[in-house]
C-alpha cells in the first residue's frame, strides 16, 4: 500500500546548504526560520489556538538526500566508521527520506496566509514540512529513557575568529547574531567525522544566511590532551 504525501509548506531557514546544519534541534539558539503554509492550509483559522503552545513536532522531508536506503548506516557520533542499523539511528538517509524536529515556536504570523517563526531551528531552505503537532511535555518528557549511541549531548569545540572575520562582522547590522550563529554552529563541528582525528590544514566553508564562513581546525594541548579548536579564517558575502 502506497501513501502520498502533500507539503502543507515550506521551510526559509539560516541555513541555505545541508552542510553545517547542526544535527538535533536546539543546538544553535541563534538560528531562525519561517515555516510558510500553502494554500489550502495557510487559513489563519487552522493555527487557532496554537499561540498558546511553545514548542512544536515538525514533520518534513529531507528533500536533498537521495531517494535510496541501506539497512546500515555509519552515526557520525560513532566516528563516521561504526555501522548501525538505520532505525537504530537518526540518518537522514531513510526509507521515506521522513524527518522530525522539536522546534521553539517564536511567534505566528497570520497577516498574509500563516507563517511560523522557529528557533533554534535544524532545517535546511526549502525543506517540505508534512505536518506539525503541539509538543506535550507531561506524556512526552522521558528523561529517565535510554539513548543508544548517543546518551548525552556531544561536547562542544572551541571556535576563535581571525581578526579579518571580525572586521567583517563588524559592519553587519546582525553581527552580533551572525557571530553567535557561526559559534553555535561550529561548536558542534560540523566536519565529517572520519576526518576529525586528520591533522591537516584543510580549510572548510559553511554557509550561514548569507555568508560563507571559512574555517579550520587547530590542534592544542590543554591538560596534557589534545583538543580541537575551530577557527573562523573569513567572512564572505554570497
Amino acid at each position: 500500500m502506497d501513501f502520498t504525501l502533500t507539503p502543507i509548506g515550506y521551510i526559509d531557514s539560516d541555513y541555505p546548504d545541508k552542510f553545517g546544519v547542526p544535527r538535533q534541534p536546539g543546538l544553535a539558539p541563534a538560528a531562525s526560520a519561517t515555516l510558510t503554509l500553502v494554500a489550502p492550509f495557510n487559513d489563519p483559522l487552522s493555527v487557532r489556538g496554537l499561540e498558546a503552545v511553545s514548542h512544536l513536532w515538525v514533520s518534513f522531508i529531507f528533500h536533498q538526500n537521495p531517494p535510496t536506503w541501506t539497512p546500515l548506516v555509519r552515526p557520525p557520533r560513532l566516528g563516521g566508521n561504526r555501522k548501525v542499523g538505520v532505525f537504530a539511528s537518526r540518518s537522514p538517509n531513510r526509507p521515506n527520506r521522513l524527518g522530525l524536529s522539536l522546534l521553539a515556536l517564536e511567534r505566528i504570523d497570520t497577516q498574509c496566509g500563516v507563517r511560523l517563526i522557529f528557533v533554534g531551528c535544524d532545517l535546511v531552505s526549502g525543506t517540505p514540512v508534512v505536518d506539525i503537532k503541539p509538543y506535550l511535555p507531561w506524556a512526552e518528557a522521558k528523561p529517565d529513557a535510554s539513548a543508544g549511541f548517543a546518551p548525552a549531548p556531544p561536547p562542544n569545540v572551541e571556535v576563535i575568529f581571525q581578526p579579518q572575520a571580525l572586521n567583517v562582522l563588524s559592519q553587519r547590522d546582525d553581527r552580533d547574531s551572525l557571530q553567535a550563529l557561526i559559534t553555535q554552529v561550529l561548536s558542534q563541528d560540523p566536519r565529517p567525522a572520519y576526518q576529525r582525528d586528520i591533522d591537516s590544514q584543510r580549510v572548510y566553508g559553511v554557509r550561514l544566511r548569507d555568508v560563507d564562513v571559512k574555517f579550520q581546525a587547530w590542534r592544542n594541548t590543554t591538560h596534557n590532551k589534545m583538543a580541537t579548536t575551530l577557527a573562523v579564517m573569513a567572512i564572505e558575502t554570497v
